[in-house]
């Protein structure tokens, strides 16, 4: 294609993915879509193949969506669809890790034919069993479980799969207007990407699919095959919600003549019995984006970027659950995975790595009934700690490598739920010193103003371990949690008094280099 015109038809493709995830965010009612932007939208071509993703999202959304298309129409495949047609599934082994995130995929039709699909994933506020937190002993304790289905045929919704879900959730009217905004957003994408078409005399996008995706990998095999050839090696140590310790190991291969990284996890450590494992599609997720963050920025995220990116693990191993593992709370775990593969890399690149950071954000959901007696759940809302600093510039402070959610703020939480925050403010100092010092964690605190008992589910980690520095950089701070002052390292969701009161201090990052 002539490159002036495939040019434009790119930027055309990037409008139309991030003015459907700026729509899902407008419509949606939760705040940890619409405020902190826990969400993915993307594009596909006929083939399931993502071509194009919003620069709205985090990773463990996007990445997964990118392969989640594939295995939706794997189950409904294209003969089966018709105009008006939308896919839904949470199926943590098909999306993105656990049930709260619902993938909505669209079919795209331009006439009769099918030539696209659009796609989102995003975090819902509650979808009934367990709830957010650890401590469900199996994937079926954990909430309702959606298969892949049709949640509108023909334009019709499918009354049956609807009732099945209003019945099995807390919060009825938030889940279904969010999935409402996940609908419009696909539909919108549909009528944007047919209106491109219209203007460029396209039938269908396959040729530039085709080149999009062609482009992209054969630009990514260029990058890799800068990269010194051979096998490195990283593992990093933190503890999860009970006081356990886990290990990740990798062995990063880099492959000069095919321009291939392969990722290997072996040795890692194995399942646990709490709601922390990590299927491996959001291993894959946070793995490809640890590879992506230090190869060239200006690539675009799609099928054929990611094709040379190889993840393996064992199938006894937390970060490839198997059917029945709980895995609810796989972030607590998923989100450390980039650490490994970045002290590996170190060895090869050590000017594009950073030092580690916090971990993963801390998740916080709380469940109770206002001062009327009305039920209500919080959107899960997260903080983070500090991110490991950089060759060459601090870690940022408050700020969680390698997702991309923002903290709702706490003005929004107080006014959707009786919620009172008694304070929020970065602490000094919990940042790794070092040639570059790691970004500084923050103390949070909260309490309810209902008058009433409440329930907490709490997912915090690094309580006992540290943030590791990097070629001599000091560690980061741990973290503390605490209920009404008393350290607190329980995995499960809890009871708590009227009066009771929460101090969360994350953690800082790791220093890089030694300090003069």
């Amino acid at each position: 294609m002539d490159g002036i015109e495939l040019e434009i038809m790119w930027s055309n493709l990037i409008s139309i993915v991030s003015e459907q995830a700026q729509a899902l965010q407008r419509i949606a009612f939760s705040p940890i879509v619409r405020e902190a932007g826990d969400l993915a939208t993307a594009l596909f071509d006929a083939d399931a193949r993502m071509v194009a993703q919003a620069v709205t999202g985090t990773p463990g959304h996007i990445n997964s969506l990118g392969a989640a298309a594939a295995q939706l129409v794997k189950v409904v495949p294209p003969e089966q669809l018709v105009p008006g047609d939308v896919l839904i599934t949470n199926d943590p082994w098909l999306s993105a890790g656990h049930f709260f995130d619902i993938t909505v995929l669209t079919p795209i039709f331009r006439g009769d034919t099918l030539i696209g699909y659009a796609g989102s994933t995003i975090h819902h506020t509650d979808i009934g069993g367990y709830g957010i937190g650890a401590g469900a002993r199996d994937i079926h304790e954990e909430g309702l479980w959606i298969p892949v289905m049709k949640l509108y045929e023909g334009g019709e919704p499918n009354e049956t799969l609807h009732a099945i879900i209003r019945r099995n959730v807390r919060t009825p009217d938030a889940i279904f207007g969010d999935l409402a905004a996940q609908v419009s957003s696909g539909k919108m994408g549909g009528e944007r990407l047919n209106a491109m078409c219209d203007r460029y005399g396209l039938d269908d996008i396959q040729q530039l699919s085709h080149e999009i995706i062609s482009r992209s990998e054969d630009a990514t095999r260029a990058d890799i095959r800068k990269l010194p050839g051979g096998t490195f090696h990283g593992e990093t140590t933190f503890d999860v919600p009970g006081g356990d310790l886990i290990t990740l190991k990798t062995a990063v291969t880099i492959d000069n003549n095919a321009g291939d990284i392969t990722i290997d996890f072996e040795g890692s450590s194995g399942p646990s019995p709490h709601g922390i494992n990590v299927v491996m599609a959001y291993t894959h997720a946070y793995a490809t984006f640890a590879i992506r963050s230090m190869l060239n920025p200006d690539l675009p995220n799609n099928f054929g970027s990611l094709s040379p990116i190889k993840v393996e693990a064992p199938e006894e191993c937390i970060i490839n659950a198997q059917y029945p593992s709980p895995c609810n709370a796989r972030h607590v775990v998923g989100m450390y995975v980039p650490f490994p593969i970045l002290k590996a890399l170190a060895q090869v690149v050590p000017d594009r790595v950073l030092a580690e950071g916090s971990g993963a954000v801390w998740t916080i959901q709380i469940q109770g009934r206002d001062e009327a007696g009305k039920p209500f759940t919080s959107s899960m809302f997260n903080y983070s700690g500090g991110m490991g600093a950089r060759a060459t510039k601090p870690g940022l402070s408050a700020t969680c490598y390698p997702t991309g959610v923002a903290a709702v703020p706490v003005e929004v939480l107080e006014a959707s739920i009786p919620i009172e925050f008694t304070c929020k403010e970065l602490v000094a100092g919990t940042g790794g010193a070092g040639a570059q010092a790691g970004g500084d964690g923050q103390k949070i605190g909260f309490k309810m103003r209902t008058g009433q008992e409440w329930l907490l589910n709490a997912i915090p980690s690094r309580l006992n371990t540290q943030p590791e520095g990097l070629d001599g950089g000091e560690p980061g701070a741990q973290g503390a949690f605490l209920i009404n002052g008393e350290p607190s390292l329980e995995a499960k969701k809890r009871a708590m008094g009227a009066e009771d009161q929460v101090i969360m201090q994350t953690p800082g990052g790791g220093g890089y280099g030694a300090a003069n």
